[in-house]
């Protein structure tokens, strides 16, 4: 699989397909690339997909520094442009929203359309960032092992985790356990995420391009308040909610969030104004 050198960090991705247009996936915080596998598959017969891993996360390089959000946003924006796959539909899930966001407002010319899951623009809570602060120092000793259980439960939804469903028992089975092969050095990324500001409301006028945003209404780590919040504050915007899904709703409810974007990128679903 390919990887390039943008903003002195080696990025790894995957591509697929062809076509005039562009879709460039980001990820969410512990996960990877392959958390929009189903997605890719379902566009790459009619659009160019990429989705890539953000620095120090899956098969990206760790360069020991560059965590914070405002970087992690530089190093996507350098890859689209190093890649020519401007202007894009660019599609980010939680810390990947926070990455498609900063590009939409400061970076427009890179993106086409924006499709924002399970994400929100404040800034995390004291407690979380001192709850996280500190699994982040033990994650730097121990490694994510120990921690499986509060990340699955903040990851996924109740309805997932109750499931019966022998398809989403086995897709979550099969992540809890990527989940605890998860390196040391995650801790910086988890740090980058836990430490970041508030995107401003000023910001978020500044998005003027036709953005989805999803949410799940079983998420606690965004709740849909977040969501909804969001598509008060972007003009253009048009919010849709996903019953049963959590916080990984590309992986929790594949076919919705594929359908969502399918009508929404094809101009099916008119975005509309707040």
């Amino acid at each position: 699989m390919p990887s390039i050198k943008v903003n002195g960090v080696e990025l790894f991705y995957k591509e697929s397909g062809s076509g005039p247009e562009a879709i460039v996936f980001s990820h969410g915080l512990l996960m990877d690339h392959t958390m929009f596998e189903h997605q890719r598959a379902a566009f790459d017969s009619r659009y160019r997909v990429i989705a890539y891993d953000h620095r120090g996360q899956g098969q990206s390089a760790d360069p020991g520094s560059g965590y914070d959000m405002d970087t992690v946003a530089q190093d996507a924006a350098d890859l689209i442009k190093s890649l020519h796959a401007a202007p894009c539909h660019f599609a980010g899930l939680s810390m990947g929203g926070f990455v498609g966001m900063r590009l939409a407002a400061r970076h427009p010319e890179l993106i086409r359309t924006l499709t924002l899951m399970n994400t929100g623009s404040q800034k995390e809570s004291a407690y979380n960032r001192l709850r996280y602060g500190f699994l982040a120092q033990l994650v730097k000793v121990v490694g994510t092992s120990p921690f499986v259980g509060i990340a699955v439960k903040e990851l996924f939804g109740k309805t997932t985790r109750n499931s019966t469903d022998p398809a989403k028992k086995e897709m979550l089975k099969e992540w809890t356990a990527r989940l605890s092969l998860r390196p040391k050095n995650t801790a910086h990324a988890l740090m980058g995420v836990m430490n970041r500001p508030e995107f401003s409301a000023t910001e978020l006028k500044a998005i003027r391009c036709a953005t989805l945003i999803i949410t799940g209404e079983d998420d606690n780590a965004q709740v849909p308040a977040n969501s909804e919040k969001l598509a008060a504050s972007i003009f253009n915007s048009r919010l849709v909610r996903i019953p049963g899904a959590g916080h990984s709703s590309s992986l929790e409810a594949p076919e919705a969030v594929t359908q969502a974007m399918r009508e929404f990128i094809e101009g099916k679903l008119t975005a509309t104004a707040d």
